[in-house]
């Protein structure tokens, strides 16, 4: 399937679920989908944002869910968890550096999704290490699969994440990113909803 058949099924995937958005069980649509949103976020001290309790790329993971239907697997690591901003961002250095790959809780079936959002921060240039650690484990698994990268950021856009992305997965279908400024997400529903409505 080309890049245009492959955008216009991902599109149509959205479509049909907005459609039947009416019908939902509790905060849950009725839908067992075949979009799946992959994602770290870190809680705590952010840059811009102070000490938050959700992070921002869980935010807008969780617009992605409201307005496609998609499901959630969300990267968990406890590796960070009550770190203040500057020693966060200098072991995230030292991990990018060397190239670490920090363990992360449970894993995720990919095989049933057709469209996969995969989204973090910026740090450093690229997604946060823990991620890769996701990449490497399912290296294989998104073949023939589309992939949507999306960033929360205060100034780095989409960085290398979008090229980091195809490199983990040559044989998927990596389309054009999407990134937010992170002390925006709150109020940004509209500009997510706008990106997803471009796709």
């Amino acid at each position: 399937m080309n890049t245009k058949n492959l955008i216009t099924a991902a599109m149509a995937l959205l479509v049909s679920i907005s459609c039947i958005g009416g019908a939902k069980n509790g905060n849950k649509m009725e839908q067992k989908g075949k979009a799946l949103v992959v994602f770290f976020s870190h809680a705590g001290d952010n840059y811009a944002v102070g000490n938050i309790k959700v992070g921002n790329t869980k935010i807008v993971a969780d617009y992605i869910t409201e307005l496609t239907g998609a499901e959630q697997f969300e990267i968990v690591t406890h590796k960070y968890d009550g770190m203040a901003y500057t020693p966060l961002i200098n072991l995230a250095k030292e991990e990018a550096k060397n190239g670490e790959l920090p363990e992360y809780e449970g894993d995720i079936d990919l095989s049933q999704y057709d469209t996969i959002f995969i989204g973090g921060p910026v740090w450093w240039g690229t997604y946060p290490q823990v991620m890769f650690t996701f990449f490497k484990k399912h290296a294989n698994d998104l073949n023939g699969k589309t992939v949507i990268p999306f960033t929360t950021h205060e100034g780095s856009g989409l960085a290398g994440c979008v090229q980091d992305v195809k490199k983990a997965f040559p044989g998927a279908n990596v389309t054009k990113g999407f990134s937010i400024y992170g002390h925006e997400v709150r109020t940004g529903k509209a500009k997510v909803e706008k990106w997803l409505k471009s796709l």
